[in-house]
């Protein structure tokens, strides 16, 4: 079993330094016992934390390592880049490299820009989108996540007021009526439908697109003159190079990209097709660090390398085995779960347990006897895997996560 003497004295350092003692969804101060807060190193599809302790990682950064942690390509492309220099008063020739790569992977984009977060791209594409529209409202799912900034943060947390989140109309997702009833409450003032590649809502089942809704949503954005915009932060590059509606014959106007687009070095994207470009063309957004050369060079090694391997492929096999193994080891321990998800990104919830209120008993004791045992899972978000995710450690997860499963049974029964 795991010790944590280390991670221990390092939360009391920070405590003093840093509010809460850490913030946002990469604290550990929600996780179970058994949950380090600092890591100290990765190598393909392995971490450790501050004491030493060696974790398969089902987590992937929340997502950004898709090739695996420390990647040979990835990092020879950073370092050369690096040696040479990474943050200038312009960007390096990697940004028109990349740009083109990017162009050509995304069927309906005609350009790219550049950010460093998920936010960055969410928010930059619904600007694009009024600009181009000259209108104001966004349509966007209920419950969804697009980034933490102002305009996408629901009215009353901390920080936030109801004039950060005007003009904005909800729909449910997957349900193409309700996105028909929010679009005549906008009116003549519809400028985005935003959605994501699928939902995967904090709290609750995910659910892939439905091939009505999709199409429906394409329909009416195209009958109204508004810009379809699809958040592929968190699935992009792990389910389809071309975007991951690709799959459903489906062409959004823009994709905002981050996350695995370059194997864990910062950075954002936003695709769009040629008839935005000149709204894109007309916004003035920068950052310090949008165009630094070193995540650049590294995002084309990621790409590459996902264009010439059978990264994705395979993230789908062994995604296939875990949610398999799992799903027999819930049945035969008497345990009730729902899987769902895509098999690279799933999420487990227990039967009994309120995820949607955070009352996940049942998931922390879950994924707290795991991570005690050297498998990284979380209780409350979906999982990730990666390319250098191998047999060996699904086969090694399991016999964890069977423990697991027989302290949630004797602890709560069966359901």
């Amino acid at each position: 079993m795991n010790t944590y003497l280390k991670d221990q004295a390092l939360r009391e350092r920070a405590r003093r330094v840093i509010p809460g003692g850490m913030y946002g969804h990469q604290s550990a101060a929600r996780l179970p016992e058994g949950f380090p807060q600092f890591f100290t190193r990765g190598e393909g599809s392995h971490v450790w934390d501050a004491d030493g302790n060696e974790y398969i990682d089902f987590m992937c950064a929340y997502g950004p390592i898709v090739l695996g942690h420390r990647h040979a390509a990835v990092e020879q492309a950073a370092a050369e880049q690096r040696a040479r220099g990474d943050c200038f008063s312009a960007p390096t020739d990697r940004i028109v490299e990349l740009a083109e790569l990017l162009t050509d992977l995304t069927p309906h984009a005609g350009w790219t820009l550049f950010a460093k977060n998920g936010t960055d791209a969410t928010v930059y594409a619904l600007a694009v989108a009024r600009a181009h529209t000259g209108r104001r409202v966004v349509l966007r799912a209920g419950g969804a996540y697009h980034g933490w900034a102002p305009v996408w943060q629901a009215e009353g947390r901390p920080g936030m007021t109801a004039e950060d989140t005007a003009h904005q109309f909800s729909y449910v997702y997957n349900d193409f009526e309700s996105v028909r009833a929010a679009a005549e409450q906008a009116g003549d003032d519809l400028a985005a439908i935003l959605v994501s590649a699928f939902k995967h809502d904090v709290g609750c089942d995910q659910e892939l697109p439905d091939p009505g809704f999709a199409k429906g949503v394409r329909e009416l954005c195209d009958a109204t003159g508004a810009v379809l915009i699809l958040d592929d932060v968190r699935a992009g590059f792990r389910l389809h190079l071309g975007g991951s509606w690709a799959t459903l014959g489906i062409e959004p106007d823009i994709s905002a990209y981050s996350k695995a687009i370059a194997n864990g070095y910062a950075l954002a994207a936003v695709a769009g097709s040629d008839r935005l470009r000149d709204a894109a063309a007309s916004i003035f957004a920068t950052g310090s660090f949008w165009f630094a050369g070193v995540a650049m060079a590294a995002s084309i090694a990621t790409l590459t390398t996902l264009q010439t391997s059978d990264a994705l492929p395979h993230m789908e096999r062994v995604g296939a085995l875990l949610r398999d193994g799992l799903c027999e080891q819930a049945r035969s321990h008497g345990v009730g779960i729902s899987y769902t998800g895509p098999v690279q990104m799933p999420y487990l919830i227990f039967e009994g347990d309120e995820p949607a209120r955070f009352k996940i008993r049942r998931a922390k004791l879950f994924a707290g006897e795991a991570a005690k045992r050297g498998v990284y899972l979380h209780p409350s978000h979906n999982w990730f895997l990666c390319a250098a995710h191998s047999e060996d450690d699904i086969v090694r997860a399991l016999e964890v996560t069977d423990v697991a499963f027989a302290k949630v049974r004797a602890s709560f029964g069966g359901s």
